[in-house]
């Protein structure tokens, strides 16, 4: 029993791709009894910009709502600074270095991803779900 970090791709699946990708996370989390899901205030903020370029309230009620479902972690300075480093070593992306920093600072289990380069740097805590199911 842990906390999983989940990556803003996965709830985007969740909210906007529920047919194809959306059901495949929807089943791996109801499969994962005991743990709990966590997401930071990247995950929103990643997850918010497409209703905010659209102007739409509705997807951005519909986001609002599943971020209720889940455990909101902090990124206090520290997850930034070592966000730094894990950027400089495995040339990701700062968005994707901040959520592996995130998780690794509030010592997840797991990061549940669909981006096989972060499951790379990530030295096992980090998994593609919908590559290994």
């Amino acid at each position: 029993m842990g906390l999983i970090y989940l990556d803003s791709c996965l709830l985007i699946y969740l909210v906007e791709d529920r047919e194809r990708r959306g059901s495949a996370v929807a089943r791996a989390v109801a499969s994962a009894e005991g743990d709990t899901f966590c997401i930071s205030p990247l995950v929103k903020c990643e997850c918010l910009a497409a209703p905010a370029r659209r102007g739409d309230p509705v997807l951005r009620r519909a986001y609002q709502e599943i971020f209720a479902v889940f455990e909101g972690l902090e990124m206090p300075e520290p997850v930034f600074l070592e966000a730094a480093s894990i950027r400089a070593r495995f040339g990701l992306k700062t968005p994707d270095a901040l959520h592996l920093a995130c998780a690794q600072h509030h010592r997840c289990i797991s990061l549940w991803t669909n981006d096989g380069r972060l499951a790379q740097a990530a030295h096992g805590l980090a998994v593609d779900i919908l590559s290994s199911r």
